[in-house]
């Protein structure tokens, strides 16, 4: 009997807010899309403040420095919301 398979932890790539939704593009090719609203300070941030993210660590999650939100791929891969 084989060992399970681990999938590997999910890293993002990229990110982009369109139509009201947070998008994550992550390294092993899926997409992850989750309503804006679920983020109060970066539902209200500027379009310039949601455009100034960078990545933690190695993808790990998602800083914007300017609307102080902080998100991590496992949490938003779980359904956690800022709410």
């Amino acid at each position: 009997m084989q060992p399970p398979t681990v999938e590997p932890r999910a890293r993002a790539r990229g990110v982009r807010i369109a139509d009201e939704a947070l998008v994550v593009e992550l390294t092993d090719g899926r997409t992850l899309t989750v309503p804006l609203d679920w983020f109060p300070r970066l539902a209200r941030a500027s379009p310039a403040a949601r455009d100034a993210w960078v990545l933690l660590g190695d993808g790990e999650g998602v800083h914007w420095p300017d609307a102080d939100e902080d998100l991590s791929i496992a949490g938003l891969l779980a359904g956690n919301d800022g709410r």
